[in-house]
């Protein structure tokens, strides 16, 4: 198969699992409880995205909270600070981004994605940013990478490449699944 339809498979079944509305963050709560002030970042959810909110406002009460803002195609993201209530724009692609607010580097990131397997293999958007920036942070120091998905989000087949960065830990709302 190739990505282009995993992609449109895998975004049928997150729609799916989204319109039933068990998407919640407890387990990405219980996991980033283990890292209390690591800096991370998280992402503001967009269209069927299962939503990290919850766990990033009470992450945010011990460390630093960035969210991710695209500088410009085939760009590293940059992480801005945020904190719960903070004004919001949209930015490219319609993500919302902090307004203003200091330039940040995460130690873990809270990844979307579309599908994801067992073995830590993630397939994204198309764009390359994650791999990108997982690649660029991990060359500077250790970075954890924790996929966060619906459950239904999961593909033993996906077409991967070498450029693909692996996630360490793929959070779903029915548990952690470690590679």
């Amino acid at each position: 198969m190739d990505k282009s339809a995993a992609r449109d498979a895998a975004f049928a079944r997150r729609a799916q699992a989204h319109a039933i509305g068990q998407g919640t963050a407890a387990h990405l709560s219980t996991v980033l409880a283990g890292y209390r002030g690591v800096p991370l970042s998280g992402y503001m959810a967009m269209r069927t995205e299962i939503d990290p909110t919850a766990a990033m406002e009470e992450a945010a009460a011990h460390g630093p909270v960035g969210v991710p803002v695209i500088m410009g195609k085939g760009q590293p993201l940059q992480f801005r600070l945020w904190e719960p209530g903070c004004a919001m724009v949209a930015g490219q692609f319609g993500a919302q981004i902090p307004e203003n607010g200091d330039w940040m580097q995460p130690e873990i990131v809270i990844v979307p994605l579309v599908a994801f397997d067992r073995r830590g293999g993630r397939l994204g958007y198309g764009g390359g940013f994650y791999d990108r920036t997982l690649e660029l942070l991990r060359s500077r120091r250790p970075t954890l990478a924790i996929g966060f998905a619906y459950a239904a989000q999961e593909d033993s087949a996906l077409p991967l490449e070498p450029t693909d960065q692996p996630l360490d830990l793929i959070v779903t709302e029915q548990g952690v699944i470690t590679p």
